[in-house]
């Protein structure tokens, strides 16, 4: 359960609208954005390309 106040709620609905989301589908994406911009999540491919390179760098 996630407590919110009602204008930010109406604000996430509209802008979920915008996007053609779902609130919780709005609200997991501005967390997946935010974890990406401070670093904290990597994405997949970044990810992968990271340990092929540190595969390679151990292997040579």
């Amino acid at each position: 359960m996630l407590r919110i106040d009602s204008e930010t709620y109406q604000i996430l609905e509209k802008w979920a609208g915008d996007e053609f989301r779902s609130v919780n589908g709005q609200i997991e994406y501005i967390l997946h954005q935010a974890m990406l911009d401070s670093g904290r999540k990597v994405l997949a491919a970044k990810s992968r390309a990271t340990q092929d390179l540190q595969k390679k760098q151990g292997s040579g």
